[in-house]
């Protein structure tokens, strides 16, 4: 028989990484919290169309990578690859419009089926914060604050760099839109074949193009910015002076785009060079018209999201918080086993970590203790049973005494 593995792309979490990950998810929900946003949860898988009218059918998502089957009653149904168009479809389908404005919050798994690659799974693991119903720039500015409070927190914003750009409205878009298609149409012989199949759907994307010879071309295309009207113009100023007032440094990247229509104004990138070619580690916008694409009604929306495993490899081992190291019960002969297991029930409802090992001999089990870190290994004898007393030795700095059973509580205090 074969020997079983993990899915191709997919990673079993423990350890450090597992450690990492509370950590983080922590660390996030108290931000996201603060700000004055409530957790969701969408489901893992939706109807196909949910992502298919979101992401666009012309996308690398929909398109390449999309975990896309048929139930048993003949539905097709998709692991969801993102959070935002969940978020989306549980506001239209469950009537929220009353209670905008709306600020979520989410984590979890999604699914996309990509080469493996480092920080780049089949299935992978993203927080997500979400506003919806304001139409202000303030919202953007609040959402840029709180990602740069969560990355500050896990002291990763020395090394990453926040890129802004705006999309503009919808008529400045579609404005530059029509030149960037006049551009591209001049350049066609040289674009890639996945250029040429975005330029009448999706020309915006070309701008994101990894392929060398586009980037020549994109050097000389029009720049968006000659392209806004003077809502557009004074939406991004504010945004900028937001930014400004708040301390949150930035750049100005005029070739960061989102390529669906219903993005507007806003886009950003939180962005290292200590991940190599995978150097984004969070991303988001605004996108006015998501909603009303879905069938809903028109409905102001930002957001943005970022990958846990990319976030756990920035987190070093110094900002994660160590583990609370464990207390050892060790019962010394089977007469004191009952003892040792109603002592572990008290210490555990006192808050303490208590192990105490199935099996073995003092020996063996005083080994379990170290393997396992314990500060503390308590040994329970019949004769210091009788006496009421236990024996505790400070695994650290060898020494050890005798301390009354009713006390052991108390004794362990000094050691939090």
């Amino acid at each position: 028989m074969a020997r079983l593995q993990p899915v191709r792309g997919t990673h079993d979490i423990l350890g450090d990484q597992a450690r990492a990950f509370r950590y983080i998810t922590d660390v996030f929900i108290k931000v996201a919290e603060r700000y004055g946003h409530s957790e969701i949860s969408t489901p893992i898988f939706e109807f196909t169309e949910v992502f298919r009218r979101t992401l666009g059918e012309t996308s690398d998502v929909v398109s390449k990578e999309m975990y896309t089957f048929e139930d048993r009653g003949g539905e097709s149904l998709t692991l969801r690859p993102e959070y935002t168009a969940g978020i989306a479809r549980a506001f239209i389908s469950g009537g929220l419009q009353q209670d905008l404005p709306l600020k979520f919050y989410g984590y979890g798994p999604m699914f996309r089926y990509e080469r493996p690659q480092k920080g780049r799974m089949r299935q992978f693991h993203q927080i997500d914060v979400e506003i919806l119903g304001v139409s202000e720039p303030q919202a953007d500015i609040e959402l840029l604050a709180l990602a740069a409070d969560l990355l500050g927190e896990l002291g990763l914003m020395e090394h990453i760099t926040l890129e802004i750009n705006s999309l503009g409205d919808t008529e400045s878009r579609l404005a530059y839109r029509d030149a960037l298609v006049d551009y591209f149409v001049a350049h066609k012989d040289s674009l890639s074949e996945d250029s040429l199949n975005r330029l009448d759907k999706n020309p915006l994307r070309i701008l994101d193009s990894k392929d060398e010879g586009d980037r020549e071309i994109v050097a000389g295309a029009p720049v968006l910015q000659d392209y806004f009207n003077e809502a557009s113009s004074t939406f991004f100023q504010q945004v900028q002076e937001g930014l400004a007032a708040l301390g949150i440094t930035y750049v100005f990247n005029p070739r960061l785009v989102r390529g669906l229509d219903y993005y507007s104004h806003t886009a950003f990138e939180f962005t290292t060079t200590q991940l190599g070619a995978q150097g984004t580690v969070l991303a988001g916008g605004r996108y006015d018209g998501l909603i009303e694409l879905m069938g809903g009604p028109a409905t102001a929306g930002i957001g943005w999201a970022a990958g846990l495993e990319r976030l756990a490899e920035l987190v070093s081992h110094n900002h994660v918080p160590v583990t609370a190291r464990p207390v050892s019960i060790v019962p010394v002969g089977a007469d004191a086993q009952t003892a040792a297991l109603k002592l572990a029930r008290t210490l555990r409802h006192d808050g303490f970590v208590v192990d105490m090992g199935y099996r073995g001999n003092v020996g063996k089990r005083m080994k379990r203790a170290n393997k396992l870190d314990s500060e503390l290994a308590i040994l329970m004898g019949s004769d210091e049973l009788a006496r009421g007393k236990v024996t505790i030795k400070d695994l650290d700095e060898g020494a050890q005494q005798e301390i009354d059973l009713d006390k052991v509580s108390d004794y362990l205090m000094h050691y939090r």
